[in-house]
């Protein structure tokens, strides 16, 4: 059934990891941004699997050496990488296009989580499997308006304080499969791979016409699970409707216009509106500065009560902060590995071989980057270029099921594993410091998203990617 997938994927090991010779793969590389790199040594992808390995096995082996080092274990992975591409590859570009990624991404991040914790919404309902499922449902419809940060960041603690009484661990992952991660499928805004593909020339409401069968049964089968998983606790939930209250109040609604300038900051980048000054050669532009500027002003005019109702600190965004700057940085080489053995093989990637492989590597990998590479190597099975709007505009047109495959692959599979999506660890860390007892790395893939999500993906794949 997957025999192409296994096939290529076997070569890719074969030929790049247990490589005999110390030369690298190739001499050089077109990256999806457009410039020429030269190929690193397979071995440099040992930094990558090592923060991998130590993110999976620090909390639970060394927790406490963990906490108290892993933002130096990070950044010191991290420069072992950018020192190997300045001093021994000479490829500056390389470093610079992962860090001003980095910036966008923790940009938006902040600006969200900051924006978020600035308001409180209070649940006077009794929490139950019906009420849950409604609830994770609204989750996944706004974090196509707001993101998948901005919904998570916004419904996590109501969610934790309704189930107070019956939490267990289901609960929170349910949450991060739902709310964090497949619910912003169907806008450029939901997830950062589809925003990159909006700006490459993806037509913005393209994916909500062609992905909204595809999210819909994904979204109905896993509400569905999890109501099977719902009726089956036993606990029972003690809150219940207070007289004269409303069943949702919302307090510091003035912060949701902090919202709407990260929304519209999204689009203010020279590759949409051509009016926006660039400012490079800094790794960052007008719309970071906008997004930064919003956390700041979000954090100083919040309500102190909110704040503190909120349970709110930066614990959370610091820890996704210092891991992912590790984890953009030494997922370099690893990238360009793929981007490289996809383009050059790409007669044998199917849309049954995109659609796993964009998902299993999103699942560790971060997803953006990772969507790119992929429609490079898609698009270049026809002899079209990334770089160029309009061969972009042009394959959707004509070849709109390998990009259906990509984009539903990159941003489902973002919640196989905590590293999948920025918004799993925040989320993770925000429920931890809850008080509640989340499921180690290892645990969270073997107990929750193998059994669960992948028969899901296995499904849709089934109905929209065998051919």
């Amino acid at each position: 059934m997957f025999k192409k997938f296994f096939i290529v994927l076997l070569f890719f090991v074969s030929k790049n990891i247990f490589a005999s010779d110390a030369k690298p793969v190739a001499d050089s590389l077109v990256t999806s941004t457009g410039h020429v790199s030269q190929m690193p040594h397979p071995l440099m992808v040992l930094p990558f699997l090592v923060l991998l390995l130590l993110i999976a096995t620090g909390p639970i082996i060394y927790k406490h050496f963990w906490e108290r080092n892993y933002h130096k274990i990070s950044i010191l992975l991290g420069l072992v990488v950018v020192s190997y591409y300045i001093a021994f590859l000479n490829d500056f570009k390389s470093v610079e296009h992962s860090v001003t990624e980095y910036i966008s991404f923790i940009a938006l991040l902040t600006s969200l989580f900051i924006a978020s914790g600035s308001i409180l919404i209070k649940v006077n309902f009794k929490a139950a499997p019906i009420s849950n499922v409604l609830f994770l449902l609204f989750g996944a419809v706004i974090s196509n308006l707001i993101g998948t940060t901005g919904a998570s960041m916004l419904l996590i603690r109501p969610f934790i304080k309704m189930n107070r009484e019956r939490m267990k661990p289901y609960l929170i992952i349910f949450f991060i499969f739902i709310v964090s991660n497949i619910g912003g499928a169907l806008t450029p805004i939901g997830d950062p791979p589809l925003f990159l593909g909006f700006l490459r020339g993806v037509p913005f409401f393209w994916v909500i016409e062609n992905v909204f069968g595809i999210w819909s049964i994904g979204i109905l089968i896993a509400l569905l699970i999890f109501f099977l998983f719902d009726i089956s606790n036993k606990k029972k939930a003690e809150t219940v409707n207070e007289k004269g209250k409303y069943l949702v109040e919302l307090k510091g609604s003035k912060n949701l216009i902090y919202f709407l300038i990260i929304i519209i900051a999204v689009f203010i980048d020279p590759k949409v509106m051509h009016w926006v000054p660039s400012l490079s050669p800094l790794p960052f532009g007008i719309r970071e500065i906008i997004m930064f500027s919003v956390a700041v002003a979000s954090f100083k005019t919040a309500d102190l009560e909110i704040l503190k109702a909120n349970e709110f600190d930066f614990e959370p965004i610091k820890e996704v902060a210092y891991l992912f700057i590790g984890i953009f940085l030494t997922m370099i080489p690893a990238l360009q590995l793929i981007a490289y053995e996809s383009r050059v093989y790409s007669h044998y990637l199917t849309q049954t071989t995109f659609y796993w492989s964009t998902g299993a590597l999103s699942s560790v990998l971060d997803n953006a980057p990772t969507y790119l590479n992929f429609l490079s190597a898609a698009m270049g099975k026809f002899g079209l270029d990334i770089n160029l709007a309009s061969d972009v505009k042009h394959f959707v047109t004509v070849d709109e099921v390998y990009l259906r495959a990509i984009s539903v692959g990159a941003v489902f599979f973002g919640a196989m594993t905590y590293i999948g999506n920025g918004p799993n660890f925040m989320v993770k860390s925000i429920s931890e410091r809850a008080g509640i007892e989340m499921p180690s790395f290892f645990t969270y893939i073997v107990k929750y998203s193998l059994p669960i999500l992948l028969p899901i993906f296995a499904i849709i794949w089934f109905l929209f990617f065998r051919g």
